[in-house]
């Protein structure tokens, strides 16, 4: 059973991204000097199957607009600045899962999202998930959570008998029928991570019955963030720190 404290997380969306180029090892520290409270941050694989942090599907920020991380090794990588694009900071190569979770499990909760797109293989899915698990290894409170768009690599994590919490995202277009239709389909999820502008009270007091983990994303403005915490929602991943947590503060 989830222990509900009562309490929305205040998580950094990739970082402080106001501030640096996201999923970087500056955008996460200035996460931490901001005070945040957990860092959602994004895994794919590369070419030599080496997990990294990198969200998008393709390589456009860093110059390589028609390519995808795994059509590049890990050395092939760390020739690249991943802060290109940001100017006014130092140059930053790759960080590796192993690297990213080493370095910041002891310093704030984390929300691991597996990326896992339409060309990869299922084969792919599964090679994500038994590292992340490995380089996790043992937790508890909820202080590392993986989450993702592809319910093949929950499954797999499931099956894998992982005790780590584990969260379906949904996109935009979908309806409460949808995330009751997930949840009674696939029971092993601790909870959802739904989109702010979707959150009502029905959907809300159907997850809390049901005992699942809500997490929220989407804040666009400050209307948004206010909802989220009306709501009470367990982790909310903002782009912007500074004004979810004085509200929460409020």
């Amino acid at each position: 059973m989830i222990n509900h404290e009562n309490h929305s997380y205040i998580y950094a969306h990739r970082g402080a991204t106001k501030y640096a180029a996201e999923n970087t090892r500056l955008a996460f520290n200035k996460a931490l000097k901001q005070k945040a409270e957990g860092i959602e941050t994004d895994v794919q694989l590369t070419k030599d199957k080496v997990p990294i942090i990198y969200h998008d599907r393709l390589m456009e920020q860093l110059g390589y607009p028609s390519n995808h991380i795994c059509d590049f090794t890990f050395t092939q990588l760390e020739q690249l600045n991943f802060s290109s694009y940001c100017q006014s900071v130092d140059a930053e190569g790759p960080i590796t899962l192993k690297e990213f979770i080493n370095s910041y499990r002891n310093k704030s909760r984390l929300l691991i999202e597996i990326k896992h797109r339409a060309w990869e293989d299922t084969s792919s899915a599964q090679i994500k998930i038994r590292q992340c698990l490995d380089i996790i290894g043992k937790t508890q409170n909820n202080d590392i959570v993986i989450s993702s768009f592809s319910i093949i690599c929950l499954e797999y994590a499931h099956q894998l008998s992982t005790q780590i919490p584990l969260i379906y995202n949904f996109r935009d277009a979908h309806s409460f029928f949808d995330v009751k239709n997930i949840l009674a389909r696939y029971s092993f999820l601790n909870g959802v991570c739904l989109p702010i502008h979707t959150l009502d009270t029905s959907l809300m007091h159907f997850l809390r019955n049901a005992n699942k983990l809500v997490l929220t994303y989407g804040d666009k403005t400050h209307r948004d963030i206010n909802k989220a915490l009306y709501f009470k929602v367990d982790m909310l991943i903002t782009d912007d720190l500074e004004t979810a947590l004085k509200k929460r503060g409020e």
